[in-house]
Formats: structure tokens, C-alpha cells, sequence
């Protein structure tokens, strides 16, 4: 049943040895760039990512330092815009309490001028009051113009004393 062919076994040696031969020469030896190079270019891939990464990390380091001075400038841009409102504040303060303080002087020259005009005008009646008191006393025509003179050199004396 079993036996053995040394003719078989001979043919199948030679047929493996030609097969052997054919497949190093025409098949292998292309396979075996074509995993050398394919090997190169996933080692150039890694190499390229790699350094991707590096570049990627040094990007957002970068990027973090700019968000730092970003920060710092605009904290710095708010403590300017807060002194320069606390400025204009102060200024809107000051011209408000001079504009109060003006007002205040402008009245208290009014009233002073209206109290003026009351002395004068009480001054002018009482003068007018005391000639024609004089008049009717001594029951004569006084000049008019010169007694009321007299009284207003008088009112004037007793003003000056008063001031004293």
C-alpha cells in the first residue's frame, strides 16, 4: 500500500528546487523590497508624526504663552480704562461743585443786590417820608430836592455808622 517511489520522490525534490529557485529569483526578492520599502515608509511616518506631535506640542505651548500675555494685557487695559473712569469722575465731581460753588456766588450777589435795592428804595421813602413829615411839622413848603439831600446825607452817615 505504501510504498515507496524513489523516482517520485526525486521528481518532487528536482520540481521544489526549480519552484525554490523561480520564487527566490521572480517572487521574493520583490516582496521582500517591497516590505523593505513599505517598512521605510512607516518608519518615515512615524518619524513625520513624531515630529508632528513635537511641533503640535510646542504650537499650544506657544499658544499658552500668548493666552498669558493676552491675559496680563488686557487685565492691564482694565486697571487703565478703571483709572482714567475714576479720573473723569473726579474731574465731572470737580466742575460740579464749581458750577454748585458758582451758582451759590451768583445767588448770594443777587440777593445782595436785591437787599441793596431795598436799602435804596427804603432810603428814597423814608427820605421822601421825613421832608414831607418836615413839611407838615414847621407848616411850610420846604425845597424839596434839598431837603431830601439833607436826609439822604443823613441815611448815609447813619449807614457808614452802622458798618462800623
Amino acid at each position: 500500500m505504501l510504498a515507496i517511489n524513489p523516482g517520485l520522490i526525486l521528481w518532487t525534490i528536482v520540481a521544489f528546487i526549480i519552484l525554490a529557485t523561480f520564487l527566490g529569483r521572480y517572487a521574493w526578492k520583490p516582496m521582500i523590497q517591497a516590505l523593505a520599502t513599505r517598512e521605510d515608509g512607516i518608519r518615515q511616518a512615524l518619524s513625520q508624526a513624531e515630529k508632528a506631535r513635537n511641533d503640535a506640542e510646542e504650537m499650544i505651548r506657544q499658544n499658552q504663552k500668548n493666552m498669558a500675555q493676552a491675559e496680563a494685557e488686557f487685565q492691564k487695559l482694565v486697571q487703565e480704562g478703571k483709572a482714567v473712569a475714576e479720573k473723569m469722575k473726579e474731574e465731572i465731581l470737580a466742575k460740579a461743585k464749581l458750577q454748585a460753588q458758582q451758582e451759590v456766588d451768583r445767588a448770594q450777589q443777587e440777593i445782595q443786590r436785591s437787599v441793596d435795592q431795598a436799602r435804596k428804595q427804603l432810603r428814597n421813602e423814608v427820605a421822601d417820608l421825613a421832608v414831607r413829615a418836615a413839611e407838615k411839622i414847621l407848616d411850610e413848603s420846604l425845597d424839596a430836592p434839598k431837603q431830601k439831600k439833607i436826609v439822604d446825607q443823613y441815611l448815609d452817615q447813619l449807614s457808614k455808622d452802622e458798618h462800623r
